[in-house]
């Protein structure tokens, strides 16, 4: 019952979100400091992560189709399908929910034990449009960061492929050109929109709705951090079967 109880709330939110918005002067300025702290802030671990990733993905494969029977770009147009199927979008999600989620979570949640967001609404602020609206603007950027881990996923998966003498660039470089299928790339910028709409408002309603004092500030970011990441995978699979499937 607890668990309907919170999916309903979590609706109720979402739907006192849209009602009296903050004023465009202020939204413009909170969207800012948001896209700083998501987005701009994660491009760091998620290039790292990606670059380093994708090489390790490549050497596994290159490890299970060595013999005769295996075309040179197997390895490749693999890569390829991994990571941009389900790598840069899914796994750099579930990273981005302990890292963008937990801040969310917490941010939010040190705000309600400092009365903070009990100050937005005597000042006649709606503190929900107020602190979580601007956060899914600004994940709306998260596509841009999911485009560069597949870049740097396939960079690595390539200086790993050809440095470590499992294949040439030249074989590398034509896996990646085979059987393309643009839909592969709508797919995956699907799944994005919906989980950076998930990274932003499933943290944001466990820190808007949590109670106690610090140490629940600690406990909120940690449920959260599980709760996206069940979501995520949740919806991973609702997506690809439908789309996919």
């Amino acid at each position: 019952m607890k668990f309907l109880y919170n999916i309903g709330l979590y609706f109720i939110m979402l739907k006192r979100m849209l009602r009296k918005p903050t004023k465009w002067r202020v939204m413009r300025e909170l969207i800012l400091k948001d896209t700083n702290d998501t987005v701009i802030n994660s491009l760091g671990i998620i290039s790292f992560v990606s670059f380093f990733i994708g090489g390790v993905i490549t050497i596994q494969l290159a490890l299970s189709t060595t013999g005769s029977f295996y075309p040179d770009y197997l390895v490749g147009y693999a890569t390829r399908e991994t990571i941009i199927l389900e790598f840069a979008p899914t796994i750099i999600s579930i990273i981005m929910a302990g890292k963008v989620g937990s801040f969310i979570t917490s941010s939010i949640g040190s705000m309600r034990v400092t009365e903070q967001i009990d100050a937005l609404e005597v000042m006649g602020i709606n503190s929900i449009n107020y602190l979580v609206f601007p956060k899914i603007i600004a994940l709306m950027l998260y596509p841009f960061l999911i485009s560069i881990s597949m870049f740097l996923g396939i960079l690595g998966g390539m200086a790993a492929c050809v440095y470590g003498g499992y294949s040439t660039m030249s074989a590398f470089i034509d896996g990646i050109q085979t059987d393309f299928i643009p839909f592969h790339m709508t797919y995956a910028f699907i799944k994005t929109f919906i989980f950076a709409f998930i990274l932003a408002t499933v943290p944001a309603f466990h820190g808007y709705y949590m109670k106690g004092g610090a140490l629940e500030v600690g406990k909120a970011s940690t449920k959260s951090f599980i709760w996206t990441c069940v979501t995520i995978i949740v919806f991973n699979f609702l997506i690809t079967q439908m789309l996919l499937g």
